[in-house]
């Protein structure tokens, strides 16, 4: 699995300007199944997105679709880990 930090590098006035593309680009992941959750961040710098494939090459071909890595909106933070432990209703995405 993959866990992928979104870091705004560019003031919410900009960001704004591309969340609802941003949002159509994940839904149409959520569709294909690249994603399992994802959201802002609290405060709002960035975002959180939880990817269960398991090619790091395909998911990194994916994030460069979206439209805040296209306009250089947000830094995104790869991190690849192993679930050892989880709730019996997360087994369908390990």
């Amino acid at each position: 699995m993959f866990l992928i930090l979104v870091q705004y590098k560019k003031p919410l006035d900009i960001v704004d300007q591309f969340l609802t593309e941003h949002r159509k680009y994940l839904a149409e992941g959520y569709k294909k199944e690249y994603f399992v959750v994802s959201g802002t961040r609290t405060p709002r710098v960035g975002g959180i997105i939880l990817s269960h494939l398991k090619d790091r090459q395909q998911l990194d071909d994916i994030i460069k679709q979206d439209p805040f890595f296209i306009h250089d909106i947000a830094d995104f933070e790869i991190i690849e880990f192993n679930p050892a432990l989880y709730h019996e209703n997360f087994a369908t995405f390990i």
